[in-house]
């Protein structure tokens, strides 16, 4: 959702996942504005009510580059990693576990948009 409202620039620099809540840190030079923030809110909430399946394979890392999954944490996982697909919208290298489909979620809420050092921006989300 974030490439999608500010630009394909934006590439994830870390992130700290649980069941209720997140935070994720990627690369972009600017504070978000009220109306962006509500784009990427209402982007993830549209694709959870589509409950859309949530699909893994795991395969090597130059299988997940050649399909076109984004993941910048390859040297963490090894030779093999987890690419997990939210069809038509996310393809993406990750540790997980994830949910079986999107409508697990619950509502998506960005609570702050901080940053946290040069080029690097932060977001914190709570589902409910």
């Amino acid at each position: 959702a974030l490439r999608q409202v500010l630009g394909t620039h934006v590439e994830q620099r870390g992130s700290n996942i649980t069941p209720e809540r997140l935070r994720f840190d990627f690369s972009h030079n600017a504070k978000l504005s009220a109306a962006e923030l509500r784009q990427v809110q209402d982007l993830v909430n549209a694709q959870i009510a589509l409950d859309i399946p949530v699909v893994w394979q795991e395969m090597s890392v130059d299988a997940a580059k050649a399909e076109g999954a984004i993941g910048l944490f390859e040297e963490r996982y090894g030779d093999r990693v987890k690419v997990y697909t939210i069809d038509g919208f996310s393809k993406e290298i990750c540790g997980g576990p994830h949910v079986t489909h999107t409508g697990e979620l619950g509502h998506f809420r960005i609570a702050k948009e901080q940053a946290v050092g040069a080029g690097v921006r932060r977001i914190r989300a709570m589902l409910a």
